[in-house]
């Protein structure tokens, strides 16, 4: 009897580059799994921070959420396990932010990344054969932000309908001075979200 190997799933890869400023500064808003039915403030919230653009990675639901951010800003996307109506969209996306020609930071945005704290095996060979410095994930519901094997890790959390006790939340990027800052937004309160629930 024959048996028949099962060919490894295609992944898509895609690759962009974002200028930032002209002083070097940069505003990203961060989304996840908003499967379909974001947070009635998240739009509000994300227009009122003025992003440069849109990261949304992944388990987006109905595409015309894509259509909606990107009444506020341009959005870069990648396709979470829910998102079988979006083939055209990849399965990791390499991000640079560039300033005066020269790269700042290489970020990897890919839907499924983590176990827990931990960056997943597969997904830091992928992100260290691209040479980026962060991976932005979502497909946990969980706002974190970290650090594993040489890697920062940025998951925005859920800006979707609420998954048990999770908080409803979304993430910025912003570049400035001081460098990388990475934060959470509370959809429900519009104010910085952190895990002990203050700043």
């Amino acid at each position: 009897m024959r048996v028949r190997a099962h060919a490894a799933p295609v992944v898509r890869t895609a690759s962009v580059t974002l200028p930032t400023r002209a002083d070097g500064s940069m505003c990203l808003g961060v989304v996840a799994d908003t499967h379909s039915r974001p947070h009635l403030a998240t739009v509000e919230l994300l227009r009122a921070l003025a992003p440069d653009a849109i990261l949304h990675a992944g388990d987006i639901g109905d595409l015309g959420v894509l259509e909606t951010l990107a009444a506020i800003a341009p959005v870069h996307a990648v396709r979470g396990n829910i998102d079988v109506r979006a083939p055209n969209l990849p399965d990791e996306l390499t991000i640079d932010l560039v300033h005066d020609g020269a790269r700042v930071l290489r970020i990897l945005l890919v839907h499924i990344a983590v176990n827990g704290p931990r960056l997943r095996a597969d997904v830091v060979r992928t992100a260290k054969a691209a040479g980026a410095e962060l991976v932005v994930c979502g497909h946990s519901h969980v706002p974190f932000i970290g650090e594993d094997r040489g890697l920062f890790v940025f998951n925005p959390g859920s800006a979707g309908p609420r998954r048990f006790s999770l908080p409803i939340v979304f993430g910025t990027l912003t570049l400035g001075e001081s460098g990388l800052r990475l934060e959470h937004v509370s959809c429900e309160t519009g104010a910085k979200w952190s895990p002990s629930g203050c700043g």
